[in-house]
């Protein structure tokens, strides 16, 4: 009992003096990673008893092994006081709060916790390591990191070192406190320039700073992407061109299909085309569409086709009143773009240029037909006219037409010319007994008619006849008046009528009857005279015609005839009968004329000789009778 004591009393005087059992070091919070080792320092002053560890309360023994925990063990100079646990490898059931106790001195360290960190797998990427996608249609991607990694990692998505956004988090839990997987979904939307793309998921936590990456590879199905060329670009109306329709695909291409103006172009295959240019290609442009297992893409290009002019709207024709303003338009389309001018119908003088015309203030002799002309472009080709028509209105022009002149009563024709736009709401007739637009009346009837395009004019024109029937003196002393009116005046004009006498044309008729007998008969008297003495002599001198005859006085047989004394003197014609009808006709014909001069007859004395012996009968006519 004495020793026990004794030791009591020690400690109590020891405690008095200042050397009370005490830390020098505890254990403080200690993070390590899963599979390392983990020390908690503890050192005690002043204290030579026993030194002992505790696991959440959990007595883990005195002994520098600790037996029962083979992981565990405590090391240190236990005479200076170092008492330090030792765990390796760490497990994560190691993950607990520990403190180091003195149970003799009744103390206890303050509770040091120990995190266990477990660093995250390498994560797994769905469909990976090659993922397939289509360009252009949205995609999820999928990361996933299993195992109890403590703490839980981070996912994080890559490309190019550059980290992604559009990503969302989901954590599964296996039970309370623990984690069983975690997985992270990157949404894009992929291009065709994506195709080969490396994207890394990076997970990451405490436990493991640099984290563990697993890289994939973006497969990228697309549609075609299309390039359209065409050599040359530029072409002359006519000329060859060629397209050339390239595109990369994923799957591969499976068809192309060719149109112009969004009309299919038949029997085009492939990716080439050859067409012959012509303007409709600048504004009908080609495309190219190429298809495959995804979809399909096209591209278009215009060609620039240099070509001539080509009307595309005429003029129209024009009607408008005296005084006001005329436009003309017409449209024409080339590349490059035509000269335009105008110019009217006969005329060489430019009006104007471009598309548009006008003309100020028109008055009727601007009524005609203008021209629009295109100028051939660069080939040469193309070009051309186009003409519209136009028409003043202004009140009717009339000019009389010329009438012939009529016999006192017979009938009459008198006529006038009517040029008027808009047409004349009437032609009429006036006269001192009165007037008629149409139809009859009494002597007068009254026709209207076109006139032919011979006329020419100032617009359409009407012919207005007059007819007479049973002319009357004062139709001939009185004149005709013929008036047209429209809406914008009236015009008119006067005809007269001329008269015709009938005596001068009896005087004609009697005077040829006249001449035709006259030349009868002295045919007849050349015939007699001829078969008479055998012969005749014709002379053509100075236009005469000669005819054997015999004077009162002398015997107009040859001297054969007269020896012989042929009964043929005794004939019934015999030589003073036709004398006498000669001489008869000549007095005739000198004392009265009934051509009152038309013709000429006079008659030849008679010659000395038989032979020379003629009559002479010279005729003259005013271009109806010259016989030589």
């Amino acid at each position: 009992m004495l020793v026990p004591a004794l030791l009591v009393l020690f400690f109590c005087l020891k405690g008095h003096a200042g050397l009370l059992p005490h830390f020098l070091q505890q254990p403080a919070d200690l993070v390590v990673l899963l599979g390392d080792e983990a020390r908690l320092p503890c050192a005690l002053d002043a204290y030579s008893g026993l030194v002992q560890w505790t696991k959440d309360g959990l007595a883990l023994g005195g002994e520098r092994d600790l037996p029962g925990w083979s992981r565990y063990w405590i090391s240190g100079d236990a005479a200076s006081g170092q008492h330090n646990l030792h765990i390796r490898p760490v497990e994560l059931e190691d993950q607990a709060s520990y403190e180091c106790q003195a149970t003799q001195a009744g103390l206890r360290s303050r509770p040091a916790r120990l995190h266990v960190l477990v660093p995250p797998k390498a994560p797994q990427v769905l469909g990976g390591p090659s993922v397939s996608l289509v360009a252009g249609v949205p995609a999820n991607l999928t990361c996933r990191s299993h195992g109890n990694a403590h703490p839980t990692p981070e996912l994080l998505w890559f490309r190019d070192g550059v980290r992604l956004d559009g990503t969302t988090f989901h954590q599964t839990l296996l039970k309370e406190g623990t984690t069983g997987s975690v997985e992270s979904i990157l949404s894009l939307t992929p291009s065709s320039h994506d195709d080969g793309a490396t994207l890394v998921c990076r997970a990451r936590s405490q436990a493991l700073p640099t984290g563990k990456d697993t890289a994939i590879t973006l497969s990228l199905q697309y549609p075609p992407v299309v390039t359209l060329s065409a050599e040359p670009q530029t072409v002359q109306e006519g000329e060859k061109v060629t397209f050339l329709c390239q595109a990369t695909a994923q799957p591969p291409v499976t068809g192309y299909r060719w149109a112009k103006g969004g009309s299919p172009v038949l029997g085009a295959r492939g990716p080439m085309l050859e067409v012959v240019a012509d303007a409709s290609f600048l504004t009908s442009p080609v495309s190219c569409e190429v298809s495959n297992a995804v979809g399909s893409a096209n591209c278009s290009t215009a060609l620039d086709v240099q070509f001539g002019p080509i009307l595309l709207a005429k003029p129209e024709p024009m009607s408008v009143d005296v005084g006001e303003d005329a436009f003309f338009s017409c449209a024409w389309r080339g590349n490059p773009l035509p000269r335009v001018t105008w110019t009217r119908r006969g005329g060489v003088q430019v009006l104007g240029s471009g598309p548009t015309l006008r003309l100020r203030s028109v008055g009727p002799e601007d009524t005609g037909d203008y021209v629009c002309r295109a100028e051939p472009g660069l080939t040469g080709l193309g070009g051309g006219a186009a003409e519209a028509r136009l028409t003043v209105n202004a009140p009717p022009v009339v000019t009389a037409l010329p009438s012939a002149p009529a016999f006192l009563r017979g009938p009459a024709r008198l006529q006038c010319l009517v040029f008027a736009s808009p047409a004349p709401e009437a032609v009429v007739w006036s006269w001192d007994e009165g007037f008629l637009a149409k139809g009859s009346w009494g002597r007068f009837l009254v026709e209207t008619f076109p006139a032919p395009d011979s006329y020419g004019g100032q617009g359409p024109g009407l012919i207005s006849v007059l007819h007479i029937s049973g002319t009357q003196e004062s139709d001939f002393s009185q004149g005709f008046n013929c008036t047209a009116r429209n809406r914008l005046g009236e015009g008119g004009t006067r005809v007269s009528l001329g008269r015709r006498d009938l005596l001068p044309t009896v005087r004609i008729v009697a005077g040829v009857a006249s001449a035709a007998m006259t030349l009868l008969m002295v045919l007849t008297g050349v015939i007699l005279c001829c078969w008479r003495h055998g012969k005749a002599s014709f002379s053509k001198q100075n236009n005469l015609v000669r005819i054997p005859s015999s004077s009162r006085g002398s015997s107009s047989r040859g001297p054969e005839e007269e020896e012989t004394g042929s009964s043929e003197d005794q004939g019934p014609i015999g030589q003073t009968d036709h004398s006498d009808l000669v001489l008869d006709e000549e007095r005739a014909l000198e004392t009265k004329d009934p051509t009152n001069g038309y013709y000429k007859v006079r008659g030849v004395s008679p010659c000395t000789s038989p032979d020379s012996c003629v009559t002479s009968l010279q005729l003259r006519s005013a271009g109806i009778f010259n016989l030589p």
